[in-house]
């Protein structure tokens, strides 16, 4: 049986084809709001992590090497047509998602940072997947249909809380607040304890947006009570790498 977090990335990259098939050829070079990245650089990207994630799971003892080459540059030119360059990203992000259904979800393979296993990265990709798919969406102005599939990102937003201040060398203010979030489909979600001092509830997907820094903490609906709680909204990261910044207000929104 797939495991439910590979089933769940599947469809993230299945629903991010079926939006990109509809870019015109000149929205594959403007810039979206994320760093100006344009839509051909956000799916370069993808891609480098995917095929990096296929190697992680086929050839583990390779992957140091392979690591160290492409930090050096590109290993191969890609595509030039959007819509050759989403074919390619496609076909790899299918074969990294087959290639995980292949093991023991609890099985750890290597990563730029700690290793991990093949549930973690399987959430970990498509939280990447989903929240660059977003700039595009921004770019266009298309609303998006989100779906519970964003439970893991939800996930993996509560569990670096502590993480978030860490990897900027600051202390943990306090213990995690208690989060409560309605679901894309009308449900509840619900992390730690319901009687903590500081609390987050509001929209799951304005949550998502939030620890991926796809938006600014004062523009989204989310009531946020407690000092702990909002010095985390206001820096929060659920990906790895150097502290970033969140948006400022309006750059990812227009307004």
């Amino acid at each position: 049986m797939t495991l439910q977090q590979i089933d769940d990335l599947q469809g993230e990259g299945d629903a991010l084809f079926d939006f990109l098939r509809n870019l015109s050829d000149d929205d594959w070079d403007r810039p979206t709001p994320f760093k100006e990245w344009t839509p051909r650089k956000i799916l370069r990207h993808l891609h480098d992590g995917d095929e990096m994630a296929i190697v992680a799971i086929k050839r583990p003892d390779e992957f140091q090497v392979f690591l160290a080459e492409r930090r050096q540059g590109p290993l191969r030119s890609l595509p030039e047509k959007g819509a050759e360059l989403l074919d390619l990203w496609k076909g790899y992000f299918d074969e990294m998602c087959q290639a995980m259904d292949q093991f023991d979800p609890k099985r750890r393979v290597p990563w730029v940072g700690p290793d991990m296993s093949l549930r973690m990265m399987a959430t970990a990709r498509q939280m990447e997947t989903w929240a660059h798919g977003q700039d595009i969406y921004d770019l266009t102005g298309v609303v998006r249909s989100n779906t519970d599939r964003l439970r893991n990102i939800a996930e993996i937003g509560v569990r670096t809380f502590g993480w978030t201040f860490v990897n900027r060398k600051m202390a943990v203010p306090g213990a995690p607040p208690w989060v409560e979030l309605t679901t894309p489909t009308g449900g509840t979600w619900t992390w730690g304890e319901p009687e903590a001092e500081n609390s987050i509830t509001g929209s799951a997907v304005d949550f998502c947006h939030v620890v991926t820094q796809g938006r600014n903490i004062a523009e989204v609906d989310l009531n946020v009570t407690g000092d702990v709680a909002a010095q985390w909204m206001a820096i929060a990261q659920c990906f790895a790498g150097p502290p970033e910044d969140p948006p400022a207000v309006g750059v990812r929104t227009g307004g």
